[in-house]
Parts: C-alpha cells; sequence; structure tokens
C-alpha cells in the first residue's frame, strides 16, 4: 500500500474565534493537558517525554550511517576544517585536529547514546538522574538555547546559498545598494534578503515531521556530497593541483602553536558538544543498543572526510585568488557566475544543494531538539510545532548569526565557547549512568517530581558542585575569546581555555564519581532497573489502551483507537527522524 502523506493543515489553523481570544487573553494559548503514561497527574506533561513504544523502536545500524552521513555533510563541517588553516595551521595539523576532535566528543556520545538506547527516554529526562528533578532544568535551559543557536548559525549559511541562487537567475541582484552597512553590522541589504526568504521557506519545512521528509534527506545524501567532490575537482583542475597550502609551514610555533592546536580541537568538539548531551533523544528510537556503537568509529571518519574535501579545496584556492583562502565553499561557488550562464547555472544547482544540506541539518539536528526542551520546560503553553516556531524566531533573529559567521577567528570561538557548559553535562550524564548508577535506573520515577530523584529540594549538589568546579575555571576564557579587547587575563587562563572541552568532560566525571563514593545518594540506587516501557504498556493494558507490538500486532479497532490517542497528543512520535524506515507518527490516519 502506498504510504499516506495527507497533512491535514485545517486542524493546525485556528479558527477567527480562537484568533481572537488569543488577542485578548493569556489563557486563550493554554493547551490542553495531555496525559502521560508515567508521570503522575499533577505534573503537566507531553507525551512526547514517555518512553518510546515497541513500534517506534526504528533505529538500526544502518539507520545511524544515514543519520551521521546526512546530518554531517554541511557547510558547518566544511567551514570548521577549512578555518583551522584560515587561523594559522596547515593540512598536516588539521587533519589529526578533525580526528582526535570527533573521537573525544564520539566516546561521551555512544556512552550517553546507550543510556537512550537502553531506557528508550529522551535527554530531558535521563538528565534528572544526575542532576535531580529540578536542576536538570538547567540543563534544558542550556541545551535549548545552544540548539537555537546552532540553528541561527546553519541559517545564516543557508542565506549565502540562497543569495547565490538568486543572483544566479538574476546576476543584478548583486548590485543592489546596502543601505544597512556590512563592516557595522555582519550583513548586506541584499544578504537581509536572501537570509529573510530562507527563514520564510524553511519555516514551514520545520513544521513538518521528519518521517514525511524523508526524501528530502536522500536528496540532500546524494546532493551535498557530489557538490563538494565536484566543487573540489574544479578548483584542482584550475590550480594545476592541490595548491601550494599543502607546502606552506605553520605561522605559528612555541607554546602558541600547541595551545592553538587544542583550541582548534576544542572548536571540532564543540560543534557536537549538544549532541554528545542531547544523543538519547535520538538513540530511544533504536531497536537494541547495539546499533548506536557505530558511533564511535564513523562519526570521525564521515566528518573527517567531510573536513578532508575542504581543506584540499581551500588550499587550490589560493592558487587561483590571490593567496586567498576561500574557506567557505560558497564563496567558491560564487565566483562561477562569472563564466556566463553556464557558470550561473551550475552556481544555482550547488548553491541548491548546500541549501538542502542547510535546512535538513536545521530540521534533524537542531529544530527539533530546540523544540522538545521548549515543550519540556513550557508544556502548558508550549507544544511541538509552537517550539519550532519559537527556536525559529530565537534563532533566526534574536542571536543574529550572521555576525558569528563574520571571520573563521569569530566562528572558531563561538564553537569551543559553548562547550564549556555542554562538555561538564556529558561527562556527569555518563559517569552517573555508568560509574554510579550501574545502568540500574528507576524510569519511571524520573517522571515524579518527589520520587527517588529528588535530591534535595530536586538539586543533586554533588552534580552542581562538579558542575561548577568544571566551568568556572574557564569563564575568564570564554569572555576573553568573546571580547579580547574587554577582558584582561593571564596567560595560564587562556591556556585552560584552549582545551576548555576536554577539561570540562575530564573534570566533571572524576568530581561526580569520587563525592558520590563519599557521600552516596543512596535513595537513588537501585539493584534492578524498573524498565519505563513496560511500566508504560503495563498502565496502557490496565486502561485498555495498549500499543500494538514492533510487528503490527493487534486489531483494526485497537489500531484506530491508538492513532486517534497519538493525533489528540499533538506531538507523540513528532521527533523520530528515522531517515530510512518509516516510523508510525501522529500524522497517520
Amino acid at each position: 500500500m502506498a504510504p499516506n502523506f495527507r497533512i491535514d493543515l485545517g486542524s493546525y489553523i485556528p479558527s477567527t474565534q480562537t484568533i481572537k481570544e488569543r488577542c485578548t487573553t493569556l489563557k486563550a494559548w493554554e493547551l490542553p493537558k495531555q496525559e502521560s503514561a508515567l508521570a503522575p497527574d499533577y505534573v503537566w506533561t507531553n507525551k512526547d517525554m514517555d518512553p518510546v513504544p515497541p513500534e517506534d523502536q526504528t533505529w538500526t545500524l544502518w539507520t545511524w550511517m544515514a543519520y551521521w552521513a546526512t546530518d554531517t555533510i554541511n557547510l558547518g563541517t566544511w567551514e570548521t576544517a577549512s578555518s583551522i588553516i584560515a587561523v594559522g595551521l596547515t593540512w598536516r595539523e588539521a587533519i589529526p585536529i578533525m580526528v582526535v576532535g570527533t573521537f573525544c566528543v564520539a566516546v561521551p556520545m555512544v556512552l550517553n547514546g546507550a543510556i537512550g538506547a537502553a531506557l528508550h527516554v529522551p535527554f530531558s529526562v535521563i538528565v534528572r538522574s544526575g542532576f535531580g528533578y529540578y536542576f536538570a532544568y538547567f540543563c534544558i535551559i542550556s541545551r535549548s538555547i545552544l540548539a537555537m543557536f546552532w540553528l541561527g548559525i546553519q541559517s545564516a549559511n543557508g542565506a549565502q546559498a540562497m543569495q547565490l541562487m538568486i543572483s544566479s537567475i538574476w546576476p543584478s541582484f548583486n548590485n543592489i545598494p546596502d543601505t544597512i552597512g556590512f563592516a557595522k553590522q555582519g550583513i548586506s541589504t541584499e544578504g537581509m534578503i536572501s537570509y529573510f526568504l530562507f527563514w520564510i521557506i524553511q519555516l514551514p519545512l520545520l513544521l513538518i515531521p521528519p518521517t514525511k521528509l524523508r526524501w528530502l534527506f536522500v536528496v540532500k545524501l546524494v546532493a551535498a556530497p557530489i557538490t563538494a567532490i565536484a566543487t573540489l575537482a574544479w578548483c584542482v583542475h584550475k590550480a594545476g593541483g592541490s595548491g601550494s597550502l599543502f607546502n606552506q609551514p605553520p605561522k605559528v610555533h612555541g607554546s602558541q602553536y600547541a595551545y592553538l592546536w587544542l583550541s582548534c580541537m576544542s572548536a571540532v568538539t564543540g560543534s557536537w558538544a549538544t549532541l554528545a548531551c542531547n544523543i538519547p533523544d535520538f538513540s530511544r528510537y533504536a531497536r537494541s543498543s547495539k546499533g548506536q556503537y557505530i558511533q564511535l568509529p564513523f562519526l570521525p571518519i564521515i566528518f573527517t572526510v567531510c573536513g578532508v574535501l575542504g581543506i584540499v579545496t581551500t588550499s587550490a584556492t589560493q592558487e587561483l585568488w590571490d593567496g586567498t583562502p576561500l574557506w567557505n565553499p560558497l564563496d567558491i561557488i560564487a565566483h562561477w557566475q562569472a563564466y556566463g550562464s553556464s557558470g550561473r547555472a551550475a552556481a544555482f544547482f550547488a548553491a541548491l544543494a548546500w541549501y538542502i544540506a542547510q535546512v535538513g541539518t536545521n530540521i534533524t539536528a537542531n529544530s527539533i531538539s530546540a523544540a522538545n526542551d521548549l515543550t519540556v520546560l513550557f508544556p502548558r503553553w508550549v507544544n511541538i510545532y509552537r517550539g519550532c516556531i519559537i527556536a525559529a524566531i530565537v534563532g533566526g533573529w534574536v542571536i543574529v548569526p550572521w555576525k558569528i559567521l563574520n571571520s573563521a577567528t569569530t566562528f572558531l570561538a563561538f564553537m569551543g565557547g559553548y562547550s564549556v557548559f555542554l562538555a561538564p553535562m556529558a561527562g556527569i550524564i555518563a559517569s552517573d549512568y555508568w560509574l554510579i548508577k550501574r545502568r540500574q535506573i528507576d524510569v519511571p520515577a524520573l517522571y515524579d517530581p518527589y520520587g527517588r530523584y529528588r535530591y534535595f529540594h530536586g538539586v543533586n549538589w554533588q552534580a552542581l558542585l562538579a558542575f561548577l568546579c568544571a566551568v568556572c575555571p574557564n569563564l575568564p576564557g570564554l569572555a576573553y575569546s568573546i571580547n579580547p579587547t574587554g577582558s584582561h587575563i593571564s596567560q595560564g587562563v587562556k591556556n585552560l581555555y584552549s582545551f576548555d572541552w576536554l577539561f570540562g568532560f575530564v573534570v566533571s566525571s572524576f568530581l561526580y564519581t569520587v563525592l558520590h563514593k563519599i557521600f552516596p545518594a543512596r535513595e537513588s540506587l537501585i539493584e534492578k532497573t524498573i524498565d519505563g516501557v513496560e511500566a508504560s504498556l503495563g498502565r496502557k493494558a490496565e486502561a485498555g489502551n495498549a500499543s500494538p507490538g514492533l510487528e503490527g500486532g493487534g486489531d483494526e479497532k485497537q489500531m484506530g483507537h491508538v492513532h486517534a490517542q497519538r493525533k489528540m497528543s499533538e506531538g507523540f512520535g513528532y521527533a523520530n527522524v528515522d531517515p530510512i524506515h518509516r516510523a508510525r507518527d501522529v500524522y497517520e490516519t
């Protein structure tokens, strides 16, 4: 049977009366209270926080490989690798930096991914085990803000692709007078027009469940690598080789060289620091915990391959354009427009491929992550759709991402900076599950503010102390990286900040483990895991609403009842971004 792709947009467009009420009273924005399988009745929650039922556990080893292939191939990966050269190092340093940096972040990715695969619950629930029910909200807020930051960064990159697409069709677009002022604002008038068009076209795509956009991911998986390889081939051919960049020595030496190496490595790990924390949001859809282990070798390989394409291409561009390395592939594509109509056609389709790559990454890695966090933070007011809209507005406009991307140095500073907060979170989550709880978790208690993971008024002081000890030493370095002229710190503090991610992860893991060994929170320790999926299915069965099994068991009446409940949930199953399998979701009828 052909899949049903119909989306009932009428159910999501408010009526005239609803609009009138929402303009006059705040209560009209309140959402209907959803019933949760595990959360107490007095807790306002949403069904996307519940353990994933068996029929939605679709991810396999091949899904993980497809996900990382589609998520990694984007302008951010290309720019991170190439900008290493732009700040003074060479390709000899750039390649091991990418390998070591991605491997370092792949370790917590696998450790924390195994938690989601075993328990089938999201990051926003798992984090309560180590941090406490209420302190976990700090982690959720931090992660949501950073996801929105990254959504904005990818959108700013995608806007450049939109600008190239427009100017390839109408070359006069490049001649629009700049009334905004690029030198001061970091964006020109034509850039702002392109950014707005990218944002307004992307917005409805962010609201469509990823399971309905599988063909978009397939197109991205094919078009983006072909475009990257074609760009490399053109540059190498025109330059008559890979370029003199491969023969250049590094521009820095001694201790400055060592700490710049570490700083670039932290920037690489920083690009995946968010996912190192919230990887359970994706691994909870895994059929078993074995498939997700492919991340350990596959992530460094795919990231490095994409980065090497950027490095070789950047090297060749020095021979073509007066010794200036172009670390953004869109800057290279822009030069194609000078080759007449055929060059503009090539520029249009290359820019279109990068446009699709940026939108796909924003959907799978940024928009859904931020929206899920917002639904946890404000379940009374925000569902998954409102969360996507809020994330698009904050990430797209509030943080002014075009200023962050104004130079290679600024980009690296941003990438390395926010890992100051995420690295300790990843370390505490991993050490809590593997070393303290020893993989034995009471999943239903994670949903109860008065359960065994309440600790002291909802705060686990061991996690708080370990987090502060890992973050505070790097705060002066973070301030200096953002505003070098307005901050004055010692060289030792600068050197410490150069490996902020590694420092934060190791220190937080060590201190949290030691503190719990000395002052064990015995009420949080159990001898055997209380499985959330089994508890959820048991309660549904008691209520006469048992979920059908993985093979689609259950009669037609029961299936219809389940789908009706899912539509009422306004988001259950939305976050399954499986690029291979067709998972059931709220839109299926």
